[in-house]
């Protein structure tokens, strides 16, 4: 049975205090607003905040109906007690105390920890999806390792799907060729100024039945607001591609379109693309992004982009307009 995923989901990295420190009652509030939004799917991971994220987001999400909702996290990271680190905060990003350290770990036996950990942290019975997060510099050992531990998982009836989630196409794509997944969740790689998984990634999704979740939809930042950010990939954008954002930006204000709008619905709009998840710090950038998500975007946009160059000609949008 194919799980329900809602067009829009909720990122939980910001839960796990990412870049700055929220409290325990923002965070359970951003979900309440999410749940009144309509957002059904949330996605999580050990690695945000160092599992303070599953933690806010199980406490949260125990007030709801458990079959009204899809929840996802992933392996791959196993947390370990760091006791030198008590005085210290995470260097990953993450304004929490460096308590634990992440060990990656792409084995059977690391994978199975890993989703044990994440379940007595969530403190629910089950998760619907768990992906292999990041496995960039482990490919055959998640070839061999994760991926089987989470097919028996699957199969077993323990988890109702598995997948891989990363910053890359490349790499998904031969998961998808190599592996029997049900979804992927690619970051960045489905974007109004990076589409390269075009390539072969989501075609090739689409002829396998593979559903995919569309992440870094704004590239970190830089399509997060009306006129263009100077951080891309969480890192400083690069000035070319600032001026490519702005010329995007003045061809969406022609159309009456916020560039974050148009940064939503080019994901939305691919067939392959099941969810597009988000995250916020805050209630109130949950439902500024939920307006974003239902903004309507005249098909005459994505042609004057294609048109001035500012887009791949084989992308796919509303009604088949190119």
């Amino acid at each position: 049975m194919e799980i329900p995923l809602s067009p829009l989901g909720l990122g939980c990295a910001q839960l796990g205090n990412l870049y700055h420190a929220i409290s325990d009652e923002t965070a359970a509030a951003t979900v309440r607003r999410a749940w009144d939004e309509g957002v059904r799917y949330f996605d999580t991971a050990p690695h945000y905040g160092l599992g303070l994220s599953e933690t806010r987001l199980g406490a949260a999400l125990r007030a709801f109906p458990r079959e009204e909702y899809v929840l996802s996290t992933k392996v791959g990271r196993v947390l370990e007690p760091n006791p030198g680190g008590a005085g210290a905060l995470d260097d990953q990003g993450f304004a929490v105390p460096a308590a634990y350290k992440r060990r990656w770990d792409f084995s059977r036996d690391g994978v199975l920890r890993s989703f044990e950990d994440s379940l007595t942290r969530l403190g629910l019975d089950r998760v619907d999806i768990v992906y292999v997060h990041d496995p960039d510099d482990h490919f055959e050992e998640a070839l061999s390792g994760a991926f089987p531990a989470l097919r028996q998982l699957r199969d077993q009836g323990v988890i109702g799907a598995f997948g891989a989630g990363m910053n890359q196409a490349p790499m998904l794509a031969e998961f998808v060729k190599r592996t029997d997944l049900d979804v992927l969740l690619v970051a960045g790689r489905y974007t109004l100024l990076d589409q390269p998984a075009l390539d072969e990634l989501l075609p090739l999704c689409l002829d396998r039945g593979v559903r995919v979740v569309a992440g870094g939809a704004f590239n970190g930042g830089i399509l997060a607001t009306a006129e263009p950010g100077g951080f891309y990939d969480y890192a400083e954008a690069p000035p070319e591609l600032v001026e490519k954002a702005r010329r995007i930006a003045a061809i969406c204000a022609r159309h009456g379109v916020e560039l974050p709008e148009a940064a939503l619905a080019l994901p939305m709009a691919h067939p392959a693309v099941a969810s597009v998840v988000v995250g916020a710090h805050d209630p109130s950038q949950v439902s500024v992004n939920a307006r974003r998500a239902r903004a309507a975007v005249p098909s005459a946009l994505w042609t004057e982009l294609v048109d001035a160059g500012l887009l791949r000609p084989d992308v796919v949008i509303a009604e088949g307009v190119a």
